[in-house]
């Protein structure tokens, strides 16, 4: 019988907690050590990039109200330095504030108070759907191609500069040409998930039409379909 290598399996992801209630950081920070991953916890903005270029993140729980650098602009530099999956965290439930951490490429929002073990399978959920498995090859329609093995994507030869969630989005469509999904059909597919805030697809809906539309504000390629969702036309024509 062929005898198991523990030196074969994979490493552990590393998650990077970022709250400066000591409470919430400690409780998160359990649940997530006793899910197997090995988690790094900073109580503010500059601690947390020092934290995230000593040791790499595969994933950021980060609280959007933070003392002096806000969680939007930690985001914003993290990301500044490579892709990163971001969840974030408020106590305000306004959507306003929802929208501005999407828009900054959080792939996940959680409104405090919020249950742990729900934290722990939204980390589970994001973690697995930025590292999926190269399926089928590269696809190109419109002078859009992506790569999902290189986990490229370029527009008339371009590279474009996209979010994990923004890639597989794209990918999605592109191998679905012509056919409208609702936003809930596009959160399960694409993000993995049976419920969640569907303001989540319609902020990188409009976040990805800003980079693949030549001109956002009357998008040919990601069409909106009233009162179903939406459709991908590589024709790219207006109606």
């Amino acid at each position: 019988m062929e005898q198991h290598n523990p030196s074969q399996d994979p490493a552990p992801a590393r998650v990077l907690v970022v709250d400066d209630d000591p409470t919430v950081s400690e409780v998160v920070a359990g649940y997530l050590d006793r899910a197997g991953y090995v988690v790094d916890r900073a109580d503010d903005g500059p601690a947390a990039l020092g934290r995230a270029a000593a040791h790499r993140p595969d994933l950021v729980v980060l609280d959007l109200m933070l003392p002096g650098m806000d969680g939007l602009e930690v985001c914003r530099r993290l990301r500044g330095s490579g892709p990163v999956p971001v969840i974030m965290l408020t106590a305000r439930g306004d959507e306003d504030d929802r929208v501005l951490g999407l828009e900054v490429g959080a792939d996940d929002y959680v409104t405090k108070p919020f249950s742990p073990r729900e934290l722990v399978l939204r980390v589970e959920s994001v973690l697995r759907r930025s590292r999926p498995a190269p399926v089928g090859g590269r696809v190109s329609a419109a002078g859009l191609t992506v790569d999902p093995g290189a986990r490229r994507a370029t527009k008339d030869g371009v590279e474009l500069a996209l979010t994990l969630r923004e890639f597989d989005l794209l990918l999605f469509f592109l191998r679905n040409p012509g056919r409208a999904f609702g936003r809930e059909d596009l959160m399960r597919e694409v993000w993995g998930w049976e419920f969640g805030d569907l303001s989540t697809v319609t902020v990188h809906i409009r976040r990805l039409r800003g980079k693949i539309e030549d001109d956002p504000a009357r998008p040919l390629l990601i069409r909106t379909v009233w009162g179903v969702g939406y459709r991908f036309e590589p024709g790219g024509e207006a109606d």
